[in-house]
């Protein structure tokens, strides 16, 4: 990693704030498929939230050089997108919008902060494109969250689609990084969490019952955490099996 740039980050809490329209620019060019996150229209309804957070990444001169929307929910946090500028990428920057997040996830009295993200193994052709024409790569990204502390948590995951029709992305981990150094994560904190999260664009009917599909997909009611650079188990035994039949 080249040598740290010297940031500041700060709490968006101001709805006409430049800044929002500066990370949502570093959203949209950083990550390979913007369409599938939150857009940065919303960015101004979300700081208005009280359980709504958007981080900015700034230099000395005011320049935005990344940022992080996430949700305090009633026991943990969730991360819907962290970004860091292609220039400013390697220089510290995703360390410090992570660092203000956990601050922020301590001072509410959260067990920690969940996330998802893509597993490079399960990523079809056309998105490994993408993230290569967009200057990243799922593996990279992966082995940055668990630098930071995130851990897979090791169960069957897939993220719901809304709208009619819509059928799960199947690419993505569930990801969570506790406070107190724990190895396993309780089955409820996910759910609940989840369900919060998910109830916000899929509507509360929905987001019980994909919260319920989930607890039903586990094996346990305490999951263990695994290394964020690997998919669960349930994956990694699913893919065993398809390689042997091919």
């Amino acid at each position: 990693m080249s040598s740290p740039l010297p940031v500041t980050v700060r709490r968006v809490l101001d709805p006409a704030d430049p800044a929002l329209p500066a990370f949502g620019r570093v959203q949209d060019e950083t990550y390979y498929d913007p369409d599938t996150l939150m857009p940065p229209q919303m960015f101004p309804r979300l700081v208005s939230g009280p359980r709504n957070r958007v981080l900015v990444a700034e230099d000395e001169a005011g320049q935005v050089l990344g940022g992080t929307v996430f949700h305090l929910m009633a026991g943990a946090g969730f991360t819907s997108f962290t970004g860091v500028a292609r220039q400013a990428q390697g220089r510290g920057v995703g360390w410090a919008l992570h660092a203000a997040k956990l601050k922020e996830v301590r001072a509410a009295g959260l067990a920690g902060i969940f996330a998802d993200s893509v597993y490079a193994g399960r990523q079809d052709g056309a998105d490994r494109e993408a993230e290569a024409k967009a200057g990243s790569s799922a593996t990279a990204r992966r082995a940055a969250l668990h630098a930071w502390g995130l851990r897979t948590v090791d169960i069957p995951y897939w993220q719901p689609v809304g709208g009619e029709g819509g059928g799960p992305l199947t690419d993505l981990d569930l990801l969570y990084q506790p406070l107190d150094g724990s190895d396993t994560v309780p089955l409820d904190l996910v759910t609940q969490t989840l369900q919060a999260y998910w109830n916000g664009w899929l509507g509360q009917k929905r987001a019980v019952q994909e919260a319920q599909a989930l607890a039903d997909r586990a094996d346990a009611q305490s999951l263990r955490l695994l290394p964020a650079t690997e998919t669960s188990s349930y994956w990694r035994e699913r893919e065993g099996i398809e390689t042997e039949e091919r």
